[in-house]
């Protein structure tokens, strides 16, 4: 049974925090849970439930403008170009609908979509610039799709699902598999420029690749099944760094801030920065749970959620706590999981003979698997209570 453990001394510094659930601006309920992150264009949010459906709600008041049905879970983030707006479904189709109104606007369907395993939470969020969007799928392939009528371009084939998220940098896209294999694609024609294979590890020797990378300044960071976060040429694929962290995956994407890389981890239940330019470390702090979704920098601080249910705001260069918010699922819920000193309590097992009612367990906590976005002061995220909230900072 693994235990998790707060050092008295994170504790006691908690003074200064700023604890957020009297700012909250206002919270919209879907019916399923929510993992996918929003986006904002103007006044209206936007963002996909577990419930099928892709909501457009007003920021400001937190009221339903429209929503679309889909035959699927939405996990994935919605993308705007231009008046449409693109997201992905567990139906297997990528959608294009009008931001104004919700109307389909055309649906392109792939081979099928499928879920990897119980931990395999995201799906594609597509990328688009110009007149084209690319997008993954659970039935291996990356495609490109033209944005006005949904006419298929090119599809490059993977050996596993692809649920992480395409990324567009010069000329090329780059995108993991669960194949364990990172890709480098022509955007044009969707030929191979280059690919790079994980070092896989004993229990995960395919060293799955989930979530999107990072390409900043001519390099590629991303993290792996296999404990490892990769940096990699962008140009050629080769290696310009890597670090294994012995104790957990590595799927959240890295962000980069004033030349650092801030991410969080599964198991090993850290959040790191470090350098972008050489891996060395700069800090780690201890969070009670997994954190699979992207921080966000914002005034100096780093935001992120965890799967125990709290969004947290910590200081770039010390790690320092400042700000948290908990859903109210999590303070309802959290000692079915955790004992008073922060250790998951005791019978508790996380990856035991019923996992699978530990998982159910833990996302009872309100888990926060979406990325945070800030506009104006406000951050806005969703849970997996089905909650969209919107707090002031």
């Amino acid at each position: 049974m693994t235990k998790i453990l707060i050092p008295l001394f994170l504790v006691t510094l908690n003074l200064n925090v700023s604890y957020a659930q009297d700012d909250v601006l206002w919270k919209f309920q879907t019916n399923d849970k929510i993992y996918s992150s929003p986006i904002i264009d103007g006044d209206i949010l936007f963002i996909g439930s577990g419930d099928n459906s892709l909501y457009a709600i007003d920021k400001n008041t937190g009221k339903k403008v429209w929503t679309f049905e889909t035959g699927g879970a939405i996990h994935s983030t919605p993308l705007m170009l231009d008046n449409l707006i693109y997201f992905g479904s567990a139906d297997g189709s990528l959608y294009a609908l009008d931001k104004n109104n919700g109307n389909l606007v055309w649906k392109f369907d792939s081979e099928g979509e499928k879920m990897y395993d119980i931990w395999d939470y995201y799906l594609s969020s597509p990328s688009g610039e110009e007149e084209t969007i690319y997008w993954g799928s659970g039935d291996g392939y990356l495609y490109a799709i033209n944005s006005k009528i949904g006419q298929l371009n090119w599809k490059f084939q993977t050996n596993g699902i692809v649920h992480a998220t395409p990324i567009i940098y010069n000329n090329n896209i780059y995108v993991g598999s669960f194949d364990g294999v990172f890709y480098c694609v022509n955007k044009e024609n969707g030929t191979l420029v280059w690919k790079f294979k994980t070092v896989g590890s004993t229990y995960f020797p395919k060293g799955e690749i989930q979530k999107a990378a990072l390409v900043k300044d001519e390099v590629v960071y991303f993290g792996s099944r296999d404990y490892n976060i990769y940096a990699l040429d962008a140009k050629t694929g080769t290696g310009r760094w890597n670090m294994k962290q012995p104790r957990g995956w590595i799927i959240a994407t890295p962000i980069e801030y004033k030349d650092n890389l801030y991410f969080g981890t599964s198991d090993a239940h850290i959040f790191y920065s470090m350098k972008k330019v050489d891996g060395i470390v700069n800090w780690t702090i201890p969070v009670n749970m997994r954190v699979y979704g992207t921080a966000l920098a914002y005034n100096d601080n780093i935001y992120f959620g965890t799967f125990d249910g709290k969004v947290k705001g910590i200081d770039y260069l010390t790690g320092h706590k400042n700000w948290e918010f908990q859903t109210e699922q999590s303070k309802l819920n959290y000692y079915n999981v955790f004992n008073k000193e922060g250790e998951f309590k005791e019978g508790f097992e996380l990856y035991g003979r019923d996992f699978r009612k530990s998982e159910e367990l833990i996302l009872s906590l309100g888990s926060i698997l979406s990325s945070p976005v800030i506009d104006n002061g406000i951050i806005y995220f969703g849970s997996s209570d089905g909650i969209v909230y919107a707090i002031t900072l």
